[in-house]
């Protein structure tokens, strides 16, 4: 049986920064911006490679609200950064800036 999406989701790009820290390792803090957007999460694009399940800090900049999230896919590496879907938890509906 095939899982519905929670809601509608908008082609959006939007800058974000991305914050995490890898096992083992220091804090990362990356630059990248998102492909997709809804209430829930996102498409996000970036130029590090980032485990599933790695908990995350997604900082949007257009609008300076931050949100956690979970990396719930990863797909390939793309040429301008690794694909990656975002689950965020607890974020305002209105993170993104956009009608959904």
């Amino acid at each position: 049986m095939r899982q519905k999406r929670r809601g509608p989701r908008m082609n959006s790009r939007v800058p974000v920064t991305i914050e995490w820290t890898g096992s083992p390792g220091p804090l990362h803090f990356e630059p990248g911006f998102t492909r997709v957007v809804n209430n829930y999460g996102c498409l996000l694009v970036s130029p590090k490679e980032i485990n599933l399940q790695e908990r995350l800090r997604v900082t949007n900049v257009s609008t300076r609200q931050v949100a956690n999230g979970v990396v719930v896919w990863k797909g390939t590496q793309r040429p301008d950064g690794w694909d990656l879907g975002v689950e965020l938890v607890g974020a305002d509906l209105n993170f993104w800036g956009v009608d959904l």
